[in-house]
Parts: C-alpha cells; structure tokens; sequence
C-alpha cells in the first residue's frame, strides 16, 4: 500500500497550533521538523556522549502528514489551507506552502529486523527469536534477545564490555541491579551466569515491555527478574525501591556524563565489598568516570577499552 506524502512549510511559533488543526481534521500523527536548539531535559534524555551540531534557528518548521492512496487529498487540502488563512488573523502561520509526494507503506517498528541476525560475543551465542539455532551451537550458552525499541542487542562494544566483566564477578549468590536496562541483556546473562536475582531500572517505559518479552523467551520469570521505570539519581521513591545496600554487582551501561553523579547515588545500593560495573564511556572520558567512582570511596579494580569505547570496573569496600 502506498500513501500520499504532504509536507507542509509553516513556522516554528505556529507549529504547534497547526499540528493541533491537522489533528483535529482527522489527520492520525504529524511528524515536526525545525531548527529549534535542545532544551536541558532534551539533552538529559538523549543517549549520546557528543550531540550533533544544529543549524541556527530560522523560524521555519516543516510538518509532514500522510494520507491514504484512495483517499482524494484535495478536500482535505482545501480544509488546511482554509484553517491556515483564518489563523493568520492571529499567529504567524509562515508560507504554508505544501509539497506533494508518495511512500511506500513500511512497518517502520519491525524494519530494522532484515538488518539484525545472530552473532557471538567470545562464546556466547546472542539471537534473535525469529533464527534458529543451529546444531552446532546447542551446545553454547545462547540468549535470545529482540530489543524492539529498546536499547541492547548486544552488539555495541559497550554492552559487550560489561558482559565480558559480569562473566568475572558472578556468583550463584550474586544479586544484580543493572541501571538503564533496556531490552534487559545485562540482568539476563547474569542470570544464565548462576546469578540468583537480578532487578532493572531504566528512563525509557518501551524497556519494561521489551525486557518482559525477552524473559519469556528465555524461559526466565518474573520472580527472578525485576524491572522498573524511574530516574535512580534523584528519585528518592525509586531509591528505596530497588533497596539500600542491597547488591552484590551494579552494572551501568550509560553514558560517562549520566555515570558521574550516578556514582555517589549508587554506593548506597551496593553492600560492602560489592563490584561496579561501568561503561558507555567514550574514549577519554575514563578518568572522569574514575574519579566519580575514587571521590564515592570505591577502588578502581580494572579499565578495558573496544572500539572506541571503556569501561570501569571498581569495588565498595568491605
């Protein structure tokens, strides 16, 4: 199925009022593009070391909308371009002129599954639930693991490097509490480690029902992993759920900028003697990282380097 594509030039101080209109016209979802600079929490939620640089600001903001093949677009054009005029009255609605084209109908959220098949982390087998396993890996330790749109398949080096640190520190008594989760790789792989009890938390609500899919098809339930949405950092509620003084092994994925004052939070879920496990650290952005974890009253135990990324591995004392 095709549909038809409408991209339509207005302003960035009209962009919201005009995205309401198509709404309310009946048009289901409208994609915004402008130049407007990130705010603060925008920076906080977004999973990079270095942001991109933007263009300055022009004013002008695209919004995009899409219609069905069968559907005669020129009713619906002619009720935009009538709201548009009477909103000039009193916002800014820019030139409003509207470009034409088709797309394809694609399923965007499952897409990405043609471009993922499975692969090995040194003798772990990491697969998709829509691959077999073949003979002659039955033998290995498998996991299988769909992120959905949720962070962790396992192939980026940072996940990688805290896999290889948490095959070192598990014990059949370890309990872990992984800090950004995402599709839950971390909690469980610890957990076909010998671990005894794993809990997640992460920003992102997608990463519950993606680490909740990825347990069944691990045959792993719910009474040994936990999963929970919340900012451990500065929200005290999460805090005292996931458990003070608490963990054999933390583990944090993120990134060395979120690792710096997550460090001095999370010694007081660790118990003595407990091991912290970080990474998605940039290169040269270690010791930041290490003196977080030195300035918290941890020892640095070990750093490792893939790519271009690291990892710090540190210890509370007993």
């Amino acid at each position: 199925m095709k549909w038809n594509k409408f991209r339509l030039k207005t302003t960035t101080e009209a962009e919201d009022i005009v995205s309401s209109m198509l709404m309310d016209l009946g048009i289901q979802g409208v994609e915004i593009e402008d130049k407007v600079p990130l705010t603060s929490q925008d920076k906080e939620q977004m999973f990079v070391d270095i942001l991109p640089q933007m263009p300055e600001d022009d004013g002008t903001a695209f919004l995009t909308f899409y219609l069905e093949e069968e559907e005669d677009p020129a009713e619906m054009l002619g009720k935009v371009h009538k709201e548009l005029e009477e909103m000039r009255a009193y916002v800014n609605v820019g030139e409003c002129t509207i470009e034409e084209s088709q797309t394809e109908d694609v399923d965007w959220v499952n897409n990405w599954k043609q471009y993922f098949h499975q692969f090995y982390i040194d003798d772990i087998l990491v697969i998709p639930s829509w691959e077999q396993v073949e003979e002659k890996d039955k033998s290995k330790l498998v996991i299988h693991i769909d992120p959905g749109t949720a962070f962790g398949t396992g192939m980026h080096e940072t996940t990688q490097l805290c896999i290889r640190e948490l095959k070192k520190y598990v014990t059949r008594d370890t309990k872990i509490l992984d800090v950004g989760c995402g599709s839950g790789i971390l909690g469980m792989l610890a957990l076909k480690f010998g671990a005894k009890y794993s809990v997640g938390t992460d920003l992102d609500p997608c990463a519950i029902d993606a680490t909740h899919e990825n347990m069944k098809a691990n045959g792993i339930s719910e009474n040994q992993y936990e999963v929970m949405i919340g900012n451990i950092i500065d929200t005290k509620e999460v805090q005292e759920k996931v458990g003070y003084e608490a963990y054999d092994i933390v583990a944090a994925n993120i990134l060395a900028d979120v690792l710096a004052p997550l460090t001095p939070v999370i010694v007081h879920h660790l118990k003595k003697g407990g091991i912290y496990i970080t990474s998605g650290i940039i290169e040269g952005k270690e010791e930041l990282v290490a003196e977080a974890v030195k300035a918290a009253g941890m020892e640095v135990l070990e750093i490792h380097h893939q790519g271009e990324w690291a990892s710090v591995t540190a210890r509370k004392p007993r």
